[in-house]
């Protein structure tokens, strides 16, 4: 099948359709619990990153609390979250910036928020979108599946497959987009056996069925 602008507009009609309440699912009450929480969900189940944050933030919910935690503290809090030593190490330093150079506040700027130990383009893009309404795509591990599956932006690594979806779709579904395909890849077009029988995108995807 060839991948069209129509087909593309197609897509994305329908994925707002079937998921035009879909939102986050990481639990956060404040920009810095966000923060914290999408550094955790780096290889790792929002749902798990939700049972170890539930433990974490009512003590620890601030930059300053968090930093005189100390990196041992904070291993031990979330060590069943996967890859614990490094996002200890990055949060721990994160708080430290946050603390002596942003007041304990999270900046608002995506270009200062990629200066942040371990904050990428997906973490930013994420805190700029939900915090601050700003227009954005993260792509993980999901968005960049279907996107590749469905022909609607492919790419070999996120940044390119950002920059395609960006181009496919317009400015204004930007954020929204991002959690319709997150929850697709989570319901419909999972990673080992997608459930293409049950696809309401099958006929304006190239990869139906056949993956």
């Amino acid at each position: 099948m060839r991948i069209t602008k129509a087909i593309k507009a197609e897509q994305i009609r329908i994925l707002g359709e079937v998921y035009h309440d879909a939102k986050p699912a990481l639990e956060f009450t404040t920009p810095f619990e966000l923060l914290v929480a999408v550094a955790l969900s780096a290889q790792c189940t929002d749902e798990r990153v939700n049972i170890v944050t539930k433990r974490l933030f009512p003590k620890y919910s601030d930059p300053k609390d968090m930093y005189e935690l100390g990196i041992p503290g904070l291993e031990a809090l979330i060590k069943d979250c996967g890859l614990y030593r490094s996002k200890a190490k990055h949060i721990h330093e994160t708080c430290k910036i946050l603390v002596e150079q942003y007041n304990s506040e999270v900046p608002q700027d995506f270009d200062t928020l990629v200066t942040l130990p371990g904050v990428g383009r997906k973490t930013a893009n994420v805190l700029v979108s939900i915090l601050f309404d700003t227009p954005a795509i993260a792509v993980d591990t999901h968005v960049f599946r279907v996107s590749n599956r469905l022909g609607i932006a492919k790419g070999k690594t996120p940044d390119e497959v950002e920059k395609k979806l960006k181009k496919a779709i317009p400015m204004e579904h930007w954020s929204a987009a991002h959690h319709w395909m997150i929850w697709h890849g989570r319901k419909i077009c999972k990673a080992r056996k997608p459930l293409c029988d049950e696809c309401p995108l099958y006929d304006v995807c190239q990869s139906a069925g056949k993956v």
